[in-house]
């Protein structure tokens, strides 16, 4: 079985590419921006007809929430135009996408954990860009999985917690905002579970579990409950103060409540789902 996946250089690519051993009937291929963007279809094209993949997880996207902003034309390329060139080839190619989106389809107003049939309502370019990828691909591809995640980090990448550590290394003191709710979700165990879906779908093609799924950790907390968190576990000695969104704006507007339900993908592929603690406690030191 062969899976390819976009984007292997960003935080859920590397953390895939962790865990790629532990999957000895998986072929993976890994293909970075350089090596397919998704925005050039005859790229996709090329890439597809030498690997033949029988899944394609796609982990190419804008995700620069606040720069969006002012670069709609840029995030509407990757995020919408790219997402439908990798639909198109993906149906063409008879291969399977998984797909991940976001919290941020979501306005934020609710106060009970948001279910996939809830009505999306983004607030800004990043979450409009997203919600209209996921359409894309319902329009063009039946053979999808669309799965929506929240406050993603890892050791790679950019995240809040490789921020937070690097903060911490710099200032004395920080505020971080206490009135956004949601719930961090490790990369690796993200990964994890696209991975169970693909095995899953392999071994039972002719069940249809296709559609949109929600998944983070377990729990919920804000982001200063977060960062005290990250602190505590490294053992960070800092003068963290909690304050609203007010006292800290941003071009783009977060959901004040973004809590994911995830009943569907437990139900459906027998998950059982770490804790945001645990998974932060089992974390090892942030890589360079």
């Amino acid at each position: 079985m062969v899976v390819l996946v976009t984007g292997a250089n960003g935080q859920l690519g590397q953390a895939l590419q962790s865990i790629a051993s532990k999957f000895l009937d998986i072929k993976f291929v890994f293909c970075d921006s350089t090596t397919l963007d998704i925005t050039n279809k005859e790229n996709i094209d090329l890439i597809f007809e030498k690997y033949a993949p029988d899944f394609c997880i796609n982990a190419a996207a804008y995700t620069a929430v606040d720069k969006a902003e002012s670069e709609p034309e840029k995030a509407y390329l990757i995020n919408v135009e790219g997402v439908k060139n990798l639909a198109e080839v993906c149906k063409n190619s008879h291969t399977k996408l998984l797909h991940i989106s976001t919290d941020f389809v979501f306005d934020g107003t609710k106060n009970t954990p948001y279910a996939e049939e809830d009505f999306p309502n983004p607030t800004g370019v990043y979450g409009i860009t997203k919600l209209k990828g996921e359409q894309v691909i319902q329009e063009i591809l039946e053979e999808h999985f669309i799965i929506r995640t929240s406050w993603v980090y890892s050791e790679y990448g950019h995240n809040f917690m490789k921020t937070m550590l690097r903060l911490a290394n710099e200032k004395g003191s920080l505020t971080v905002v206490n009135d956004q709710i949601g719930t961090p979700t490790h990369a690796v165990d993200l990964a994890e579970v696209l991975l169970k879906i693909i095995s899953t779908n392999n071994q039972q093609p002719t069940t249809n579990n296709y559609g949109t799924y929600h998944f983070s950790n377990e729990g919920q907390c804000s982001w200063y409950d977060f960062a005290k968190k990250i602190f505590e576990l490294n053992h960070v000695t800092i003068d963290l103060k909690p304050i609203p969104t007010a006292s800290f704006p941003t071009p783009a507007k977060r959901p004040s409540y973004s809590v994911l339900d995830k009943t569907k993908i437990k139900t459906t592929f027998g998950l059982t789902i770490n804790p945001w603690e645990e998974s932060l406690k089992n974390i090892a030191k942030p890589k360079k």
